[in-house]
This record gives C-alpha cells, sequence and structure tokens, in this order.
C-alpha cells in the first residue's frame, strides 16, 4: 500500500496492470528505433545485386566496382565517430531522426545518378546516414530497455538487418530482367524506410539517461514513466543518478578527456578493448563479402547473372530465419557461449566455400568443340589467344574471353571464344584486323548476339560465360553461404552490437561505441575493398581460407576475453571488468554512497 497524490494504491496490482503496457511501449520504440537497423541491412544487400547491372552497363573496373561497394563503408566509420559527439550534445533520438533524413537524400540521388561519380557520392551520403544509425540506434535502445530482456531488444536492430538484406534481395530479382534501369530502382527505394522511421520517431521519448545527464530530471521521469508505463520510477531514477554522479567525480578527478579517461580506468579500458575487438572479428571473418558480394560469388561458380541474383535469397532468407534463434537464445544461453558457437558454424561455412572452389577448379571442364573461323588469319593476336585455352577455368581468367556451351549439352560441348567488353550486353565475337573500320561481326560463333541476347533465356540454346565455369560442384557455394550465414546471424552478427551498448558506463557510453562502431566499419572498409583483388591475386579458394584462419583467431579471442553479462544492469555490468582491486575499492565506494538496491529488473 503506497500513497500518491492523496490517493492510496496497491503497488502489486499497479505492477500487474502495467506490466503488458510497459512491454509493448518497450518493443513499440525498439522496432521503430531499429529501422535503421533495416536500412542499412537493404542497402548493404541491394549493391549485391545491382552492381552487376551496374558494372555492365557503365563497364567499370574492378576498382570502380570496389570504390561503389566500399564508399558507403567508409563514409558509416567516419561519421560513427561523429555520432559519438552528437549523440551526447543534442541526443540519441534526434541523432536517429537526423540519419533517417541524410539517409533519404542518399537514396535519392543514387537513384538518378548519370554518371559513376554521382552514384559514388549518393553511397557516400547514404554511409554518413548508416553511420549515425547504427552508432546511437544501439545506445537508444540499451538505455530505453529493462534489464532482463535488454539482449533480446538490441538483437532486434540485427534481425531488422537480416529482414533488410531479404528484402533487397527480393527487390533485386524483381527489377534484374531490367537491363538498363533496374538498378536505379534498386538504390532509391532504400528512402521509403528512411521516411517511415522519422515520422515514427516523432512521437518517442528520449533516453531517460541521456536526459539525467544533462540535468533535466523532472524530462528524464517523464520520458522512463513512458516507456515503462508505471510512475513509480524513482529508484530506477536514483541508480541512474548515483552513475552520473560516481561519472562526474571521476571527470574531476581524472580531467575532462573523455578518451583519456577510458583509456586510464582499468574496466574501461578493458571494456573498449573487448568491444573493439568483437567488432574488428565481425568484419574480418567476410561476412560483407558475403552480403555486397554474394551474387557474384555465385556467379563465380557457375550461375548465370539472372539466376545468380535470385538465388541470393537463399542465403538471405536463412540469414533472417537464424537470427530469431538468436533472439531466443540470447537471454537463455546467454552471450558468450552463443558468440563463440556462432564462429564455430562461420568457419564450417567458410570451409564448404573454400572447399567447393577447390573442387571447381580442379575439375573445370575441358574445351570440347571447335567452332568455324577459329585459325580466320583476319584476326587480331589478342583474339586468337583465346583458341589456345584448353580449361575453361584458363578461358574465363583472361578478361577478353568467354566460355560457349550448349545448354542442354552441358560443359562438354564447350569453347573458349573471345569476349565483347565494350558493350553491356557481352557476348562472343570475330574481329577483323581492319585498323581503318575497327569493324566487329559476330556471326560465326555460336553464342553471339543473335543466339544469346536476342532471346528470351527459356529460348535460348547455347549459354555465355564470362567470368565463370559450369561445373556439378556450383551448388556448393549456395550451402558455404547458407552455412555461413546460418552460423552467423544467431550470434556473430547481433553480439557484438549487444555486448557494446551495455559494457561501459554511462560517462563512456557514447564514446566507447562509437569508437567500437568506428572499428567495424573501418574493417568492413577493408575487407570490402579488398575482397575482388583478392580474389586476383590469391584466388577464390584461397580468399575463403584466408577468412577461415581469421575466425580461428576471432574464436580464441572470444574464449578468453568476453564474459557473460545476461541478466545484470548496465550499473552491475561494469563490475565484470573490474581487476580484484578496482573492484574492492569501488564496492567499498558504493557501499560509502548508500546505492540503492537494483529494481530495473521487472
Amino acid at each position: 500500500m503506497g500513497v500518491e497524490n492523496g490517493k492510496k494504491y496497491e503497488a502489486t496490482d499497479n505492477s500487474q496492470q502495467d506490466e503488458k503496457g510497459s512491454r509493448f511501449f518497450v518493443y513499440y520504440l525498439t522496432c521503430f528505433a531499429t529501422m535503421g537497423g533495416l536500412l542499412f541491412g537493404y542497402d548493404t544487400g541491394i549493391i549485391s545485386g545491382s552492381m552487376l547491372l551496374i558494372g555492365d552497363n557503365w563497364n567499370l573496373s574492378t576498382i570502380w566496382k570496389e570504390l561503389i561497394v566500399s564508399a558507403t563503408v567508409g563514409a558509416a566509420a567516419l561519421f560513427a565517430l561523429i555520432a559519438g559527439y552528437l549523440t551526447d550534445c543534442i541526443g540519441r533520438k534526434k541523432v536517429v531522426m537526423l540519419a533517417s533524413v541524410i539517409f533519404t537524400g542518399g537514396a535519392v540521388l543514387m537513384g538518378v545518378s548519370q554518371n559513376k561519380e554521382m552514384l559514388l557520392a549518393g553511397r557516400l551520403v547514404v554511409g554518413a546516414g548508416i553511420g549515425f544509425a547504427s552508432m546511437s540506434i544501439p545506445v537508444y535502445v540499451a538505455e530505453a530497455a529493462p534489464a532482463d530482456i535488454r539482449g533480446r531488444l538490441v538483437t532486434i536492430n540485427q534481425l531488422f538487418i537480416t529482414i533488410g538484406i531479404l528484402i533487397s534481395s527480393i527487390v533485386a530479382g524483381l527489377f534484374s530482367g531490367m537491363q538498363e534501369d533496374g538498378w536505379r530502382y534498386m538504390l532509391g527505394l532504400a528512402g521509403v524506410p528512411s521516411v517511415i522511421q522519422f515520422f515514427g520517431f516523432i512521437g518517442l521519448p528520449e533516453s531517460p539517461r541521456w536526459l539525467m545527464e544533462k540535468g533535466r530530471r523532472e524530462d528524464a521521469m517523464k520520458a522512463l514513466q513512458k516507456i515503462r508505463k508505471v510512475k513509480r520510477v524513482e529508484n530506477e531514477l536514483k541508480e541512474i543518478e548515483m552513475a552520473i554522479d560516481q561519472s562526474r567525480q571521476a571527470e574531476m578527478e581524472g580531467g575532462k578527456g573523455v578518451l583519456g579517461r577510458m583509456l586510464r580506468t582499468q574496466p574501461v579500458r578493458r571494456a573498449l578493448f573487448l568491444g573493439c575487438g568483437m567488432q574488428l572479428f565481425q568484419q574480418l571473418c567476410g561476412i560483407n563479402t558475403v552480403i555486397y558480394y554474394s551474387a557474384s560469388i555465385l556467379k563465380l561458380a557457375g550461375f548465370p547473372v539472372e539466376l545468380a541474383i535470385w538465388l541470393v535469397c537463399v542465403p538471405n532468407t536463412v540469414n533472417c530465419l537464424c537470427t530469431f534463434i538468436g533472439i531466443w537464445l540470447v537471454e537463455r544461453s546467454g552471450r558468450r557461449w552463443l558468440t563463440i558457437f556462432s564462429m564455430i558454424g562461420v568457419m564450417i561455412g567458410l570451409a564448404v566455400l573454400a572447399i567447393g572452389f577447390q573442387l571447381s577448379i580442379k575439375f573445370t571442364p575441358e574445351m570440347g568443340v571447335y567452332e568455324a573461323g577459329m585459325n580466320n588469319n583476319s584476326m587480331t593476336n589478342s583474339t586468337n589467344k583465346c583458341f589456345s585455352f584448353n580449361l575453361c577455368e584458363d578461358c574465363i581468367t583472361d578478361e577478353g574471353c568467354g566460355f560457349c556451351y550448349e545448354k542442354d549439352n552441358g560443359a562438354s560441348s564447350g569453347s573458349c571464344l573471345p569476349a565483347f567488353k565494350d558493350n553491356p550486353e557481352r557476348y562472343a565475337y570475330l574481329q577483323y584486323n581492319d585498323t581503318r573500320t575497327n569493324n566487329f561481326t559476330d556471326a560465326n560463333f555460336r553464342c553471339n548476339k543473335i543466339s544469346t541476347w536476342d532471346k528470351p533465356r527459356s529460348e535460348r540454346i547455347y549459354n555465355w560465360a564470362d567470368s565463370f565455369c559450369p561445373t556439378k560442384y556450383s551448388w556448393m557455394a549456395v550451402l558455404g553461404l547458407a552455412l555461413f550465414v546460418m552460423g552467423f546471424a544467431p550470434g556473430l552478427g547481433p553480439m557484438p552490437w549487444t555486448i557494446n551498448s551495455e559494457i561501459y558506463p554511462n560517462w563512456a557510453r557514447s564514446t566507447g561505441t562509437s569508437l567500437a562502431t568506428a572499428t567495424n566499419w573501418v574493417f568492413n572498409l577493408i575487407v570490402s575493398l579488398t575482397f575482388l583483388s583478392l580474389l586476383e591475386s590469391v584466388g577464390k579458394y584461397g580468399t575463403f581460407w584466408l577468412y577461415f584462419g581469421v575466425c580461428f583467431l576471432g574464436m580464441l579471442f572470444m574464449c578468453f576475453m568476453l564474459p557473460e553479462t545476461k541478466n545484470k544492469s548496465l550499473e552491475q555490468v561494469q563490475e565484470l571488468f573490474m581487476s580484484a582491486e578496482y573492484k574492492a575499492e569501488y564496492l567499498k565506494n558504493k557501499e560509502a554512497n548508500n546505492a540503492p538496491a537494483d529494481d530495473t529488473k521487472f
């Protein structure tokens, strides 16, 4: 029994009455907040399918392809650092809304691009929006969530990322038949969810912890009451207030530089090392090569372009569904073992991919057909070189050649022919050695324009492969991608974000999260910017074995460094990183300050 505004009430009745309400609003808030994850996921996934069309239409070099893919990542790394400062200055909510506006502008710019430079600019603008959102959203959700479901709510951000990736693969498949402008619709539609997020966020409260940090206690109480759907939040406010007071005391003793204080404070320094390390290994496992280049990987494995774009739906669907497993397990099995077993699953997927490409290369088809005109003396030396290859793998490795084979008779009916690389509709052609007119004709070869591109796919007799070899091991690429995301989605995908949102004290949360997020984007940039070059330098299977080795190191890192944080308040998590001496002093100060009981668990 208690008294409020002169009226008696029953505490137990009120808590029971409001329990569903508090849960509903927290989930409602989380869904609108994590719409930013959907933006990130959609943009990450859509570039996979759109690049196949953009590359053909604009005849992009390997460097330009890597730049367009990686521009968003580089901008996100930079603006994730800026977001750490902004979330402290203007609040978590305003930064999320700013991210929505920026992302919408970037999506429009990409959709109307007239050249590769304009498209690159659009990718940079979108990257700025993603950088703001990827840092501010986990912090906003973690500070609004009750301790017992915080991991689940932060993991929803990863779920929305996978939903965005899945939607992107479906959209890419729907527009893959539009050779000229399909990529414009793919990229431009990214602005739709960002508009929804902006208007949905207008009615949501600011983070109570940020309001308390700014001395706005009444506003913090109203925000917490709105989120929890209960009026009595005094104990939780006192605990937040005590944590902020301790931070200010430490600031007075240690100076105002947040990063310097973090590095001088033993538990925060250890937490920062863990947080950045988890983000580093999440990216170096190669996840974004799988997402950004999944269609290209499937094409390299032997699938035609249109089919490769649709087959991307397989690993993306598995990715989305397996994220639900992570949401279900995060509060049951905990963060630590979920992350470690997830890393093992990723290693299995990488091994299948590497072995599949090794087998495809070992059993590459031989040339089985001699075509009329192959010894035509009027052909240039560059054209004649294609006829000297005896194996499909050697043929497609050369940029000027492609593999032509009968659709029904398989790879044994193949021949290596010169490829018309300067035309978006690539096909076999015969180049005459006439420097005055530089004439082209494609009438003598089977995979010419008439037989390959001017007919619907269902009516074609021949298949043209200018960057892959048809083998019976192509299915291993699909299986490897599926196993990879099956292992990644429940643990290694969401856990670095979940852990980073809860391991820092209030005074270091924005800075720590922004540094970890920037680490994620920097290594995302390195991986995405080097993937195609790695394929050319160390080979297809060598690239995936390299990622496998990095994953093994990451697994050892998690085993030694990652503690269990489930069912602990944000303030309690700090104690997990304290040395024995530091913890003894901390508990002594806490007892002297008469800390309130922890009532953040509902």
